[in-house]
């Protein structure tokens, strides 16, 4: 007769199954620091009309990302090492170029009379793009205005604009603003 071996008793097994998938879950941490900070505009209120601004074409960068993360700001190919210093003249227009964007006068809160650039940045990307050319266009872009509201802060305060009151930094907003669109992706590659 043959011998019998013994079970192993499993009623245990999923328990600790579970256990090791809650310990693994509360410990592992995410290793992506990749993303981006936007502040949205706010919703509009019950009632109000939405406008549909037209926006003339001087005012308008199109900055684009081809499927091979090829960049492309204002039709011409550029460097990602070039593109900060593009948008930064494009929104500040320091010679009245008429090619670059209006500055309309505006009255601020709090500061007075400010010619505010109209500039709008328009982001395009192809389906294929990469996530991290994205990111480092969008860094690119938001440093771009960073350094512009830096340098604002300092003229007129003597401060960053991170080391200034809430109050100053809504000032310096409103003066500086961010005016990113993004359209959806698309099928770019045709187009260079």
């Amino acid at each position: 007769m043959g011998k019998k071996t013994p079970a192993i008793n499993s009623s245990s097994t999923a328990d600790i199954a579970f256990l090791l998938l809650c310990y693994f879950l509360m410990t592992t941490t995410m290793g992506s620091k990749m993303g981006l900070s936007r502040r949205l505009p706010p919703m509009p209120q019950e009632g109000q009309e939405q406008q549909n601004q037209r926006v003339n074409s001087r005012n308008i960068i199109i900055v684009r990302i081809n499927s091979q993360d090829r960049l492309f700001a204002g039709g011409e190919p550029i460097d990602i090492s070039q593109l900060k210093d593009k948008i930064k003249e494009f929104l500040t227009n320091p010679n009245d170029d008429p090619n670059l964007p209006v500055r309309e006068m505006k009255e601020i809160e709090g500061f007075g009379q400010y010619p505010v650039s109209q500039g709008v940045i328009s982001l395009q990307n192809d389906r294929s793009t990469s996530y991290n050319k994205y990111i480092e266009v969008q860094n690119v872009l938001a440093q771009a205005i960073n350094e512009l509201r830096d340098d604002f802060a300092f003229k007129n305060y003597g401060k960053k604009f991170s080391a200034l009151t809430s109050e100053q930094q809504d000032i310096v907003q409103d003066a500086i603003p961010q005016l990113i669109s993004e359209a959806e992706p698309v099928d770019i590659t045709s187009r260079r």
